[in-house]
């Protein structure tokens, strides 16, 4: 007999180490400098600071996460909205 709940487990494993890959990339740091900028980037895709010629510039780096998580948010909706057209 078919069990559709077997595939949980797998799901919540999954669930897991992708956690723990999160909390992982949290933990590393890219420094990139070029023309005058340095931009410090988690490996999670935050940035952490941004400067332009010495000058410490954070609102630029918190308008530019603030962009990015607004995407992440779009495309999580539209694959909502992609698989639950696919379910029809």
């Amino acid at each position: 007999m078919f069990n559709p709940l077997s595939g949980l487990g797998d799901l919540q494993k999954l669930q897991q180490q992708a956690q723990k890959m999160q909390a992982a990339l949290q933990q590393e740091q890219v420094v990139v400098e070029k023309n005058g900028v340095k931009v410090t980037l988690r490996g999670d895709q935050v940035i952490e600071s941004i400067e332009v010629d010495g000058i410490v510039e954070n609102r630029i780096a918190e308008a530019v996460n603030e962009a990015v998580k607004k995407t992440q948010e779009l495309a999580a909706r539209k694959l909502i909205e992609i698989s639950s057209q696919q379910g029809k």
